[in-house]
C-alpha cells in the first residue's frame, strides 16, 4: 500500500463487539464517511452530534437501530475523517451493518489500520501508537496504567527532550570540524565534555525507566533455579497458592519448565519453576535442565533457591548470565534450620530467609518481588517494549564510543559520526526513523478495529 491510498481509501471494522451492556461499535475511517454517513442516516450528519438512526440494507430492509457519530478531518483518532456506529444486539447485526458499509464504498480494515493511520497523519507517534496495544493487552492494573501514560505520551517527550540534547551536542562538535584550525580549542572545551556527560547521565536514567516500563508492561519474569530438592516447586506452590507443581522428597522430581500467572497487588508475574541444577546421566533429566539453562537467560529475575550450608556455593550458578538480570538469594526451609525470617544485602544482590512449607519470611519475597516489577513506581511511570531497550542500549554504545572518539583520540568526525548514529537510532522509538518492515510488524499485531 503507498501513502496515496491513505488518502482515497476508506476503511471499516467491528471496533468492539457487544460488551455487557450489548453495545458494539463499528468504525469508518476515510475520504468517503461523510458520503457513507449520508446515506445511512438519510440526511447529512451534524459534526460530533449523536444521532438516533435505523441502519438499513440497500433494499431498505431495517439491519439496527443505534447511534450515528460524525468526527471530521483533521479532529479525528486517525486524522480522517471517521464515523462510529453504536448498535446493539449481537455480533451477527454488526457483521451486517459491517457489510453495509463496505457496500457503500468502504473495505475491512487490516489489524492496527486505525492506529496505523493515526500514526501516519502524526495524531500519534510510534511509541504512542504501541501503547494503545499495550492498553490493550494489558494484563494487570499497574500495567494499564503504565501504558496510559504512555499513550499520554509520558515516554516520548522523555526521549524528545534526549534527542534534543542530543542535537545541540551534535552541533558544537560540527561547529568544531567546520572550523578546523580552531578544533583543539573546541573539542578541549569542558562545556563539551558536561554536555556529553550530561546526555549519557540522562540516557541511563531513562534505559532505567524504560526497562522498569518493560517489566510494567509484560510482567516480571522470575526463573526459580536451584540444586534438585531445596524447595523450589514448593516455592512456586505457596506464592501461587495452589498446589500446580508436584512436590516430592525424590530429587529429579521436576523434569520441565512449569509457568505460572499471577497479579500480586496488580503487578502482574510469571513464575517458571525450573529443573534442579546438576549434572545427570538421565536423559530426560538432563533435557530439563537444558531448559531450565534457557528459562534463566530469557528472565528479568533469577530466584536461587538454597539453604543455609550450600548458599554460598550456590551462587555459581548465576555465573554467566550474560544479560542484565536481577539476582535474588533465597534461603528455604528455615523452619527446619531454626533460622528466623529476615533479608540483607548481601554480594551485591538481596538475600532473604523464608520458609516455602510455612510462610514465613514469603510477605517480604512477595514485597521484594513487586518492587523489581516496577510496582510503587509513581505516576509517572510509562510502558515500554523491548525493542525501545534495545534502540537505548543501542544509543548507550554510540555515546561510549563518541566519549572515547573525544577524550583519547581527539577524532571530531568520528564522534560526529556516532552521535548522528545515535540520533537517529533514539528517532527509531517514537517514528521519526522507521522502516515500512518495523511498522508492518508492530501494526499486525493489534486487534482488527484498533
Amino acid at each position: 500500500m503507498t501513502d496515496d491510498d491513505y488518502t482515497t481509501d476508506t476503511i471499516a471494522a467491528i471496533a468492539s463487539a457487544p460488551g455487557a451492556a450489548g453495545i458494539g461499535v463499528v468504525r469508518v475511517s476515510g475520504p468517503d464517511v461523510p458520503r457513507i454517513a449520508s446515506a445511512l442516516l438519510g440526511k447529512p450528519p451534524k459534526i460530533r452530534h449523536a444521532h438516533f438512526a435505523a441502519f438499513r440494507g440497500a433494499n431498505s430492509e431495517l439491519i439496527d437501530r443505534g447511534l450515528l457519530l460524525h468526527f471530521p478531518s483533521p479532529a479525528s483518532y486517525t486524522g480522517e475523517h471517521v464515523l462510529e456506529l453504536q448498535g446493539h444486539g449481537s455480533a451477527m447485526l454488526l457483521d451486517a451493518l459491517l457489510q453495509r458499509v463496505c457496500e457503500l464504498g468502504a473495505r475491512l480494515a487490516r489489524p492496527g489500520e486505525f492506529t496505523e493511520r493515526a500514526f501516519l497523519n502524526g495524531k500519534v507517534d510510534l511509541a504512542q501508537a504501541e501503547a494503545v496495544a499495550d492498553l490493550i493487552a494489558a494484563r494487570s492494573q499497574a500495567g494499564a496504567r503504565a501504558a496510559l501514560q504512555s499513550m499520554e505520551g509520558v515516554f516520548s517527550r522523555k526521549v524528545e527532550g534526549l534527542l534534543q540534547s542530543l542535537i545541540a551536542l551534535r552541533v558544537h562538535i560540527e561547529a568544531a570540524i567546520d572550523f578546523p584550525e580552531e578544533e583543539i580549542d573546541f573539542l578541549a572545551d569542558p562545556k563539551l565534555a558536561q554536555q556529553l556527560a550530561s546526555v549519557r547521565s540522562d540516557l541511563a536514567a531513562l534505559l532505567h525507566e524504560a526497562q522498569r516500563g518493560v517489566r510494567l508492561n509484560d510482567g516480571l519474569r522470575v526463573a526459580i533455579i536451584g540444586r534438585p530438592n531445596v524447595g523450589k516447586s514448593s516455592l512456586l506452590n505457596a506464592l501461587a497458592g495452589s498446589d500446580r507443581a508436584i512436590v516430592n522428597a525424590a530429587a529429579g522430581t521436576t523434569r520441565d519448565v512449569l509457568r505460572e500467572n499471577l497479579v500480586l497487588d496488580g503487578v502482574s508475574l510469571e513464575l517458571a519453576d525450573t529443573a534442579g541444577l546438576r549434572d545427570t546421566d538421565d536423559d530426560v533429566e538432563r533435557e530439563g535442565v537444558r531448559r531450565a539453562h534457557v528459562e534463566l537467560h530469557r528472565a528479568d529475575v533469577a530466584l536461587l533457591v538454597t539453604d543455609t550450608l550450600h548458599a554460598r556455593a550456590d551462587q555459581i550458578l548465576f555465573y554467566g548470565l550474560d544479560h542484565p538480570v536481577e539476582r535474588l538469594v533465597l534461603i528455604n526451609k528455615i523452619d527446619l534450620d531454626g533460622d528466623a525470617a529476615h533479608g540483607e544485602q548481601r554480594d551485591g544482590c538481596r538475600w532473604l530467609w523464608a520458609s516455602a512449607k510455612t510462610g514465613a519470611g514469603l510477605d517480604a519475597l512477595r514485597e521484594e518481588l513487586r518492587r523489581l516489577a516496577g510496582a510503587g513506581s509513581g505516576e509517572g511511570a510509562f510502558s515500554a517494549r523491548r525493542r525501545h531497550v534495545f534502540a537505548l542500549q543501542r544509543v548507550e554504545q554510540h555515546l561510549n564510543a563518541a566519549a572515547h572518539a573525544l577524550d583519547t583520540l581527539y577524532a571530531g568526525e568520528l564522534a560526529a559520526e556516532e552521535l548522528r548514529h545515535a540520533q537517529q537510532t533514539l528517532g527509531e522509538i517514537t517514528g521519526a526513523y522507521s522502516s515500512d518492515d518495523l511498522l508492518g510488524a508492530i501494526f499486525g499485531s493489534f486487534c482488527i478495529g484498533k
